[in-house]
Order: structure tokens, then C-alpha cells, then sequence
């Protein structure tokens, strides 16, 4: 468990001077990561840290040799065009290069002048995935998100008898996980309607966006070792935002008895900044278990738990249709939940990952699943906003939307903030749904 420590300091300023405004998601107390280089460039792929409205190139600074011996090969690790490397050398490593960023990056540093030659406009960079993603399991851990869309199906029965008991998991395809900015194709898929006779292969109609929450696993664990949930935070080197997009219709006929396929396959979204654990250690929060539900088994609790397994992270999604674009107007906020209401811990989910022995390596992703709140209007997918497409959802400019129609723009957000500590954030997510391909046979 990470401590507060002079980093957090939320009367530390920058002599970035938009990273002091109050309203950026990169002050100076976060200092996440991701994958950039300049705009349309041939330029290699390098890893960058972003302080207010620019990037720090890292691997100017490892070429530099401005920093001390004692981070040095972690800044050197960050002259690579992923982020494995640094992903892999461990919290101490990742906590000893976020304390000399945060000296170096704060007003009177002695660092400003050569420093300020090795930053880049956000504007004016492209990213890229920030790692390589050698395996991706999608959990389930929103109680709200599982009861209502079990509703729609089980009215009288919505979560299934497990769901109390473990965090609900299935591994998904890492090939098709892009960032950002990504652009896909209304997937296809057999569909068969509930009064027809056989299947056919269609474009999906029902197309959803999922608003979850991605965690980077960081240090791994040897093969047939677990990960102890104490030690959880050895291990994760940070969250990020995620859409994991969905194709409601072709997973409803897929989906038993081994899970959703095609329907999840196609496309998954990354933002491309990653906040490390530490960054987010002023957010952390109680998280418990209501007495008349099961507690969790022994592998899945403790105090820290209990005292610090939550995080309080708001998180947005916002919808930007063609007419939206056309007309100039502003994309419209389609629902707000938090992170805090998941019913499974980040540490949980690893620890249950592990359990088995199964060795999680750096660069893994874990997403959280649909992350909704108890409110109607804090579900985080147009399946449950849309009542299983039975109720339209109306835009104010006079759209209606059931699930995502051709030409979409999903964007999310989240942020931290909190009395006695600085404001931060995720950044965005975005992505675009393209119309499905023409049909060849």
C-alpha cells in the first residue's frame, strides 16, 4: 500500500504552468504515462509522462543523463517504445523515478531550462498502445451493471448464484485492444431473433459501449505462485480508462454455454495514459461488504482491504453523433458513475487471478467490467440506460438512441478529486463506429 508522500502535496506547483490552472487532468501530482510521438512523424514510438498540456519526452531525458544513478535505469527503461521494461522492474523502481519527475518538475528545480527543451505540446503528438498487451481478462465486478442486465433476462433471479462469492472473469483477445482514437467497423456475427427459426449473418443492431476501467499489471509472479492481496500493489502499475465495446445482439446467441466470443472480440479502447497506483494513493478508499451478503473467502479480505480497496474515480461517457459534428455542437454526457460502487476490489481481482498459480506478467490487462452505479441514470452501457432497448434515449438536439448507430463518437473521462488533495485525472477515450463492411458471400 502506497503512503502519501511529498508528491501529493496539493500546494506543489509546476514550472509548467498549465499544470497549475486546477482544472487539468496532469498536474503535477499525477504524472502518468503513455506511448507517444510527434504528430504524422517518422519518429520511433517512445514512452512520454504528461505535465499539464505537454508531454515529457523520456527518452531525451535518458539520453540526458540528468538524473541520478538511482533512476537511471528506470528512465532508461523509458526510452523504449513500450512500456514492459519499466512495467517490470517493480514499485520501488516506478516510485523512485516518480520522486525525481516530481523535484525535477516543480517550481525553482534547478532542471527547468534543460527540461523545458524536452517537452511537447499534447496537441501536437500521436499515441500509441502504451505497452505490449501479452493477455487481457475482462472481470464483472459492478453489482449494479450485473442485477440489471440479469433483470432484463432473469427477472426473478438476476445474479447468478456465484456472483457473491468470486469475481467473475473470462479471458478476451488482446490482438484487437487499440487506443484511443481508434476507428472500427460494425462487426458482423450470426444473430438470430427470438421468433425466428434459424440464424443469419448480419451487422450487429445492437452495437453498446462498455465504461470500465483497465488495470496494468505491472511486476508479475512465477508459474504456480499466487499473488497475495496484501501484495497487490507490488504488482499493478496503474489504471487507465477503457471502452470495451460490445455487440449485444450476436453475444445473446453466442454466449452460452462458454461465454461471449465474436461479440467481444472486435474491438476493445484504451486511453493512452496510465496512472500509476501511487498517484492515486489520496483517493483510496473504505471498501466493505454488506452484512447480509456473503463475505468474501480468506484469499479476498483483509484489513488493508477493507481500510483502502476502493478508489474514488468519476467516471463520464459522453456521445458525439454525425449530426452533433455537422452542427458544431458539443458532445452529450450520457451517464456518470464511480469506480467506488464496483463490487470487487482491483486487489481482489488479482489476487482470485493468481489464485490458481497463474503467472501475470507485465504489460497484462485486467479490465474491471461495466462499471455502474445504483442509479438508473449512472449505468454505464446503453443496454441498461436503454432498458434492453425497449426505451429510447433522447438527445437534446432531437436524436434518439437505443444502442450506437453509424458515425458515433463514444467518449469517456474520469477524474479524482477530493477535499486536501489535487485534482486528477485519466484523460479521454474515444472512439468511432465506422459502417460494418460490405458483405462478400
Amino acid at each position: 500500500m502506497y503512503q502519501l508522500n511529498e508528491t501529493h502535496d496539493p500546494e506543489l506547483k509546476s514550472w509548467v504552468v498549465s499544470a497549475n490552472d486546477g482544472l487539468t487532468d496532469f498536474p503535477i501530482q499525477n504524472l502518468p504515462f503513455a506511448v507517444f510521438r510527434p504528430t504524422a512523424s517518422d519518429e520511433p514510438f517512445r514512452v512520454g509522462v504528461a505535465i499539464g498540456d505537454q508531454v515529457l519526452d523520456m527518452a531525451a531525458l535518458a539520453a540526458s543523463g540528468l538524473f541520478s544513478d538511482s533512476v537511471q535505469d528506470a528512465v532508461g527503461a523509458c526510452a523504449k517504445p513500450q512500456l514492459n521494461e519499466l512495467m517490470a522492474m517493480g514499485a520501488a523502481a516506478w516510485s523512485g523515478l516518480r520522486a525525481e519527475l516530481s523535484k525535477a518538475l516543480r517550481q525553482g528545480s534547478e532542471l527547468e531550462e534543460p527540461l523545458s527543451r524536452m517537452l511537447i505540446a499534447q496537441v501536437a503528438v500521436e499515441y500509441s498502445l502504451p505497452c505490449r498487451i501479452g493477455d487481457y481478462t475482462d472481470f464483472y465486478t459492478s453489482i449494479h451493471h450485473a442485477t440489471a442486465v440479469g433483470s432484463l433476462f432473469r427477472p426473478d433471479n438476476p445474479l447468478l448464484p456465484n456472483y457473491k462469492w468470486v469475481p467473475i472473469g473470462y479471458h478476451g483477445r488482446a490482438s484487437s485492444i487499440a487506443v484511443s482514437g481508434q476507428k472500427f467497423h460494425r462487426p458482423y456475427g450470426q444473430v438470430k431473433a427470438p421468433d425466428a427459426a434459424e440464424p443469419v449473418m448480419s451487422p450487429c443492431q445492437r452495437l453498446d459501449y462498455e465504461l470500465e476501467m483497465a488495470i496494468y499489471i505491472g511486476c508479475g509472479n512465477t508459474l504456480g505462485e499466487r499473488i497475495d492481496i496484501d501484495a497487490v500493489d507490488q504488482h499493478v502499475f496503474g489504471l487507465s480508462l477503457l471502452n470495451d465495446w460490445s455487440a449485444r445482439d450476436i453475444q445473446a446467441w453466442e454466449y452460452q454455454p462458454l461465454g461471449p466470443f465474436l461479440a467481444k472480440n472486435f474491438a476493445s479502447t484504451v486511453s493512452p495514459w496510465i496512472v500509476t497506483l501511487e498517484a492515486l494513493a489520496p483517493y483510496r478508499k473504505a471498501w466493505d461488504r454488506q452484512s447480509e451478503d456473503p463475505q468474501p473467502l480468506p484469499y479476498l479480505d483483509s484489513a488493508n482491504t477493507r481500510k483502502y480497496g476502493a478508489f474514488d474515480i468519476e467516471l463520464s461517457v459522453y456521445l458525439e453523433t454525425e449530426r452533433m459534428r455537422k452542427q458544431a455542437t458539443k458532445a452529450e454526457k450520457l451517464s456518470q458513475s464511480n469506480f467506488e460502487h464496483s463490487y470487487w476490489t482491483v486487489g481482489q481481482m488479482v489476487a482470485h487471478h493468481s489464485v490458481n498459480g497463474c503467472n501475470l506478467c507485465p504489460g497484462d490487462l485486467l479490465g474491471s467490467g461495466t462499471q455502474s452505479g445504483p442509479e438508473h441514470e449512472e449505468a454505464g452501457s446503453l443496454l441498461e440506460l436503454s432498458r434492453g432497448g425497449k426505451e429510447a434515449i433522447q438527445l437534446s438536439n432531437g436524436e434518439q438512441r437505443k444502442f450506437l448507430e453509424d458515425g458515433d463518437v463514444v467518449m469517456m473521462s474520469g477524474c479524482c478529486q477530493r477535499q486536501g488533495a489535487a485534482r486528477i485525472g485519466f484523460g479521454e477515450v474515444s472512439a468511432q463506429v465506422l459502417p460494418a463492411r460490405s458483405e462478400t458471400k
